[in-house]
């Protein structure tokens, strides 16, 4: 389709299909998205280390442009460009955008052009739920939400879509007013009882699954809050002076991330336990691993169990795919 068209219908440039944001939220669909990862992480793809280029900004913070390229021999390649631009917050414009390029990896022409922001928050949130798929206990009910931005909300809608036994979501902000908001929206879209927690031990000590989507520098959740059994998903962190689990549910969990080398890096989470010989690089356990069927996962009832998720290239492209073909047809 060519032309003009309402927000959420699909456009072309140049016979380049756009998937704009409105549109990418209705072709998004969790069961599609976290099964093409799971396939992607165990097939593997050429996934390069991603560029960070600096641009001078006068009298404003310099800004970064990221491009992160990977492909599948054969199949498609993909790269997000994005940027970040921290003077934008004094203007109430947002400091990071992102856009991403879908082309044929046999003859490199280019099959879409798609909102890379709204990309990034759909396979995050899959890629948590991937994660929980081998490390959360099967019967596990209860799941709290610790944050209220756009991943929380899309997270907990992936994990009810995905994890029937759920009877029960708790949400935790600072911002107790976002929260009580996210619970609403959520109770309305899930059906099911959905409540905003007051106090975050208590939610923490109750909750079998705990996925944290926040950009807390200081640790949000203690390991003397969790329950045996219970499986800890931190999303938010991506820089190494970020944390929103202490030193103690670290240590004394099981750990896994999408990519391990980018965790180990870049995760306040890991580097520092890690600086501190707390926890062994080695013994964290990827995606590809899990993906892949190296690693079983989760070993019993009672083991407790930490999923670290950094990005990459990978998953970009996998859900990408997917918008793409649901947008063909």
């Amino acid at each position: 389709m060519t032309g003009e068209t309402g927000a959420g219908e699909l456009q072309s440039q140049a016979g380049v299909p756009i998937l704009d944001a409105a549109l990418v939220r209705r072709l998004a669909d969790a069961q599609l998205m976290v099964e093409a990862l799971r396939d992607a992480f165990a097939r593997g793809c050429v996934m390069p280390v991603r560029h960070h280029h600096r641009i001078t900004v006068p009298g404003e913070p310099e800004g970064t442009l990221l491009l992160m390229p990977a492909w599948q021999e054969g199949g498609h390649a993909g790269v997000k460009i994005a940027t970040v631009f921290p003077g934008n917050a004094t203007r109430g414009e947002p400091s990071v955008n992102a856009t991403y390029l879908l082309f044929d990896a046999r003859s490199g022409r280019p099959r879409a052009l798609i909102d890379g922001d709204e990309l990034t928050a759909q396979r995050t949130a899959a890629t948590s739920v991937l994660a929980a798929s081998y490390l959360a206990r099967s019967d596990s009910e209860q799941l709290l939400i610790v944050g209220s931005g756009r991943i929380a909300r899309y997270t907990a809608l992936c994990y009810a879509q995905m994890r029937p036994q759920l009877r029960g979501i708790a949400v935790w902000s600072r911002q107790g007013d976002k929260a009580a908001r996210l619970a609403k929206d959520l109770s309305a879209k899930t059906g099911l009882s959905v409540q905003s927690a007051p106090e975050l031990p208590a939610a923490v000590r109750e909750a079998d699954i705990i996925s944290c989507a926040t950009l807390a520098r200081d640790p949000l959740v203690f390991g003397e809050w969790l329950r045996p059994g219970t499986h800890l998903d931190l999303i938010g962190g991506f820089t190494p002076d970020m944390r929103e689990a202490d030193d103690a549910a670290v240590a004394g969990a099981s750990l896994f991330a999408d990519t391990r080398e980018a965790a180990i890096r870049e995760a306040g989470d890991f580097v520092q336990p890690l600086r501190k010989g707390l926890i062994a690089a080695d013994a964290i356990v990827d995606l590809f691993a899990l993906c892949g069927g190296s690693h079983q996962g989760r070993r019993d009832g009672s083991e407790i169990t930490l999923f670290k998720s950094v990005g990459a290239a990978l998953e970009d492209l996998a859900v990408a795919e997917v918008l793409w073909q649901r947008a063909s047809r």
